[in-house]
């Protein structure tokens, strides 16, 4: 008998040993597409108010466990029971399982960019779950959206209801999607992913909003992570997952302070380490990156009459002054809002600036969103890996075409066999090859993992020979054992290449292990910088504490 069938058996007789049923039972859940079986025999059961954290790497199964619950999975072919309130979710008909949906069992998805739609005001997408739902009217509904957007803590609830998703900050979006999701009242929450893309205070915020309202509704909730440290601070109970099989559950502080499978383990040990050549402060040589009193600013209506004639604007960074040295990370931490993304956008010459910008030793030629032979020169010297990767890489052309892309503005004389070479070259340095993955060239984004996408993003900014990567969130999308290796492949690479890195991220860990020095940002200033060791071992102001406090959570 396997380690999953047993404790299947164990969990059934707890449950026959117990007076009340639970709300959610899952037995011996199995999925398949055409003949790969991705879910194996899966068993665990949520009680009603109950807390179960659902953690693996990407790829064991865990987001297509909760998909098939509600009948989600596509053509998957699904066998076992999945008992909610006595009937078998995944036999229900299509009428039925509807009503389910975002009625009783309701959802949170990693992403809201994705999930909500761009095209109508949010307090309009919430309108309609209760006018679906609960059948108010539109006027009622609307109101109702109002109140759980106040309940989720949005600030001004009303005007937020009137504004799309794209004139929200990350959490703000995420708000509105949980707001959407309780809408109806649900007797389960399934959150996957849901603090994620968020920074270090929104995703402690995130955690105390979704404890809150499942303590004031009485709601269990099933959340799909693989983010331990949120695990330990929010849920009662752990399941692992590897390979579409369930390795272990359990008591949160039992599985943590004992666990007994060694994925379980390996999980656990997976924290980045720090493995960099470190600063010499006896070192002279010129800044690869500096800028002297940075002012980014967005123009915005003027309320009444004056609107009609002029402008105002919104301070986005404010007075930053910063330098990289050659070979070295600066990383740039703050909460949404603070200006990290805006600060970087302007490096890459995206946006208009005033004061000084320089990239080795170059500014750019105004406007910078020019191609001019300069800015094209300088653009080659500073090159970006985002967040996410499959949002990132087109999904249309194949991996010879967007690893080779840079070549064809950068390098347009070589001829197809050394662009072709170059490519090559290019994905063997982040460590993907023709012997592991028959076919490459040819391949699609669709056809890799989150981390081998990861490596085709860095292998298209690498081709063109930069000095500078500007690396927004490269890891957050990333499950702990996949960010250690991408953290370790860019640490190889700025050892070997004498690369340097600005890094934006909100994680503390990666900071530690990646940051020769660091820029703490609020509200588009810079608050705080030094050396690493400094501003951590001794930070000087509140809101960098703050920070820390809210990391160590």
């Amino acid at each position: 008998m396997t380690k999953n069938h047993a404790q299947s058996n164990i969990h059934h007789q707890n449950n026959a040993a117990t007076t009340v049923p639970p709300l959610l039972e899952v037995r011996n859940l199995s999925v398949r597409f055409n003949d790969k079986t991705v879910v194996d025999q899966v068993s665990f059961g949520i009680a009603a108010g109950e807390k179960l954290a659902l953690v693996g790497e990407s790829g064991s199964g865990k987001t297509i466990t909760a998909l098939s619950l509600l009948q989600l999975a596509g053509d998957a072919k699904m066998s076992g029971q999945a008992l909610f309130q006595g009937r078998d979710l995944l036999t229900l008909p299509a009428p039925d399982i509807r009503a389910v949906r975002g009625g009783q069992i309701a959802m949170v998805f990693q992403e809201p960019m994705t999930a909500l739609n761009p095209l109508i005001p949010i307090g309009q997408q919430i309108a309609e779950v209760l006018e679906l739902k609960q059948a108010l009217t539109s006027a009622q509904s609307f109101n109702a959206a109002v109140e759980m957007l106040a309940r989720t803590g949005i600030p001004e609830p009303a005007r937020r209801a009137r504004a799309f998703a794209h004139q929200l900050s990350g959490g703000q979006r995420q708000r509105a999607m949980i707001a959407m999701a309780l809408a109806s009242k649900p007797l389960l929450l399934l959150a996957d992913e849901p603090t994620t893309a968020l920074d270090v205070t929104l995703r402690g915020q995130m955690l105390d909003l979704l404890s809150d309202l499942q303590r004031e509704t009485g709601m269990a909730v099933l959340l799909i992570t693989h983010d331990l440290n949120l695990v330990r601070r929010f849920a009662d109970r752990v399941a692992v997952m590897e390979h579409g099989v369930l390795v272990e559950q359990g008591e949160v502080a039992s599985v943590f302070a004992t666990p007994e499978h060694a994925y379980t383990r390996r999980l656990m040990a997976s924290q980045p380490q720090r493995d960099v050549v470190e600063a010499d402060p006896a070192a002279t040589l010129p800044p690869v990156l500096q800028t002297e009193h940075l002012r980014v600013a967005y123009p915005v209506p003027l309320p009444g009459l004056r609107g009609w004639f002029q402008k105002g604007e919104f301070i986005a960074v404010q007075g930053a002054s910063l330098q990289l040295q050659p070979g070295q990370t600066l990383g740039v931490v703050g909460e949404s809002g603070s200006g990290k993304s805006t600060l970087a956008q302007a490096i890459l010459g995206l946006l208009p600036h005033a004061g000084t910008l320089e990239l080795a030793g170059q500014g750019w030629q105004a406007p910078a969103s020019r191609n001019t032979p300069a800015n094209q020169r300088l653009r080659q010297q500073v090159q970006v890996v985002f967040q996410d990767p499959f949002s990132s890489l087109s999904p249309r052309l194949t991996v010879e075409e967007i690893v080779g892309e840079g070549l064809r503005v950068h390098a347009p004389t070589l001829s197809t066999a050394e662009r072709r070479s170059r490519v090559q070259q290019a994905l063997e340095e982040v460590g993907l090859s023709e012997a592991q993955f028959p076919g490459l060239l040819a391949r699609y984004p669709h056809e890799f993992s989150g981390g081998q996408r990861q490596r085709l993003a860095i292998a298209r900014a690498l081709i063109v020979q930069p000095r500078l990567l500007v690396l927004d969130e490269p890891t957050s999308a990333l499950d702990v054992t996949i960010q250690q290796q991408v953290l370790s492949l860019l640490q190889g690479l700025q050892r070997h290449k004498g690369l340097s890195y600005l890094l934006i991220t909100h994680d503390m860990d990666v900071i530690r292990a990646m940051a020769h020095h660091i820029v703490v940002m609020k509200d588009g200033a810079v608050v705080e910088q030094g050396p690493l060791a400094q501003v951590l071992a001794q930070p000087q102001q509140a809101y960098t504490r703050q920070l820390m406090a809210a990391a160590l959570a």
